[in-house]
């Protein structure tokens, strides 16, 4: 039963609908807010004098040594039946479950910018492109940040054969789709879930904001999203920072097979901790979602996108799995390009 409550900082379908609780809450001025509030944001413009002031992150000498691989496009293309992952930089998947393949915010632009003579760039080349894709049936956008939601990429991946994929956004973001001239598009809210074919996909809370023009922030609403199919079930949590929505996600939808959690953009702490996790954070939050095993995400693709040195996430994951007693696999990093089984948790 449903209840009304209430910039980069980063063919055919049969389909069913159910309304959790609450939709997600808003103000008054119709901005969305979390659930779990924890005070106002830092100023923007402070940080950035900081970072400029002291020249954060400086690259090393030789530049950033971030692990890559080589996608192996054609074998993407070939597999009809082995549930897969391939990283493709940031926050941006390619997940192949139950014989669909599936993109979480894709940005395949040089750029994590709104134009792309300035702003972050990519430190390690594009491990494959939009023409070398297998077929995508759908993409999941978590919201509405440059470094998530790509104007490019997005008008490229709907431009492509059979009248391209289907979008799954939050609330508010449809109609920035269909002013772009995107039509195949489904809007949802916290809790919300949908089947679509042999897929079960739920949007779910995270502790975060949307901003992409000087007038639109908190006008369209973030989360991460829940797909399960194949006898699998799979998180990507988009960014977050860290909140009791995770438990609550944990305990209403857990455990998963696999997680996609940030590890990453998490400096100066004074400024990102209420939209961004730290490492320590980010292994909080696979407990509390209850994942099986976790692939840390948002780290080593855009220079200066926050203060942190950009191979710094997997030295930090390393001593936080050491100081727990985890395995390896249970919270591991991938090199950008690279393709992965997705196992089912024993």
């Amino acid at each position: 039963m449903m209840r009304v409550a209430g910039l980069l900082c980063c063919g055919a379908f049969t389909f069913s609908f159910s309304f959790a609780q609450a939709e997600a809450p808003t103000r008054p001025d119709g901005e969305y807010r979390n659930n779990y509030p924890q005070g106002p944001k830092e100023s923007f413009w402070a940080w950035k004098w900081e970072q400029l002031r002291k020249g954060v992150p400086e690259p090393p000498e030789g530049g950033w040594k971030i692990p890559t691989a080589r996608t192996d496009a054609a074998a993407l293309r070939a597999n009809t039946t082995e549930p897969t992952m391939t990283w493709i930089g940031h926050a941006s998947f390619l997940v192949q479950l139950a014989g669909k393949n599936l993109l979480f915010d894709p940005t395949f632009s040089e750029r994590a910018s709104p134009v792309q003579f300035a702003g972050p760039k990519r430190v390690v080349p594009l491990p494959i492109d939009v023409p070398e894709l297998p077929r995508i049936d759908y993409v999941f956008i978590s919201h509405s940040h440059y470094d998530h939601l790509d104007l490019d990429s997005v008008k490229r991946l709907a431009a492509l054969p059979d009248g391209g994929p289907m979008f799954f956004v939050g609330l508010g973001l449809k109609k920035w789709f269909h002013d772009q001239g995107i039509e195949r598009v489904v809007e949802m809210d916290w809790w919300q879930d949908r089947t679509e074919g042999p897929l079960k996909v739920t949007f779910i809370p995270v502790q975060h904001w949307s901003k992409r023009t000087l007038t639109d922030t908190n006008k369209t609403l973030w989360g991460g999203w829940v797909v399960e199919g194949g006898g699998l079930k799979i998180v990507h949590t988009g960014d977050l920072g860290y909140s009791k929505d995770a438990q609550d996600v944990g305990e209403r939808l857990g455990p998963f097979d696999m997680a996609f959690i940030p590890i990453g953009a998490y400096a100066p702490r004074w400024f990102m901790k209420l939209m961004h996790v730290d490492v320590p954070e980010a292994v909080q939050v696979r407990s509390d979602l209850r994942a099986a095993r976790v692939v840390g995400m948002h780290w080593g693709t855009f220079e200066k996108l926050t203060d942190e040195p950009l191979d710094e996430p997997p030295a930090e994951l390393a001593k936080q799995r050491g100081a727990r007693g985890l395995a390896k696999d249970a919270f591991d990093t991938m090199a950008i390009g690279e393709t992965r089984r997705i196992e089912r948790a024993r």
